[in-house]
């Protein structure tokens, strides 16, 4: 039996398709097997994250899930529980460190700027100026 014309085409074009969905795929979950790796303390990142938000839970009001939120929009549907997670993190990070008593605006914006990897601090900054939050105070964040 020999392959030619439109059949041939056809299944080169799955072989390299289901090749390359594999290999995407394969990188996520690589990358989410690696933050699920204890580290020196016994703890993984994700681990981290969630003794933050478990820590925190009870500092969050509805205004401020409702900017968490606002703040995650731009960030497509599959991903925004990741991301919610991951800033919400840092967040409680931030709160338990400076020993702070609520949940200030001013928690919510640094979190999500040093939660957030550089290559995104363009829409992250789009975002901001959208919600007419002045970022001048926060510059410094986006520099580390």
């Amino acid at each position: 039996m020999q392959l030619d014309g439109w059949f041939l085409w056809f299944i080169l074009f799955w072989v390299v398709a289901l090749v390359g969905s594999f290999a995407i795929g394969g990188y996520f979950m690589f990358r989410k097997f690696l933050k699920s790796m204890p580290k020196k303390d016994g703890l993984s990142d994700l681990n981290w994250e969630e003794y933050y938000v478990d820590k925190t839970i009870h500092l969050w009001g509805d205004e401020q899930k409702a900017l968490l939120n606002e703040l995650v929009q731009p960030v497509p549907d599959l991903f925004r529980p990741v991301a919610k997670q991951k800033i919400a993190g840092k967040i409680g990070q931030i709160v338990l460190k400076e020993k702070a008593k609520n949940l200030q605006h001013e928690h919510i914006i640094r979190g999500y700027i040093q939660a957030t990897p550089k290559r995104d601090h363009k829409f992250l900054r789009k975002k901001l100026n959208e919600l007419q939050i002045d970022v001048a105070p926060y510059e410094h964040y986006f520099e580390k």
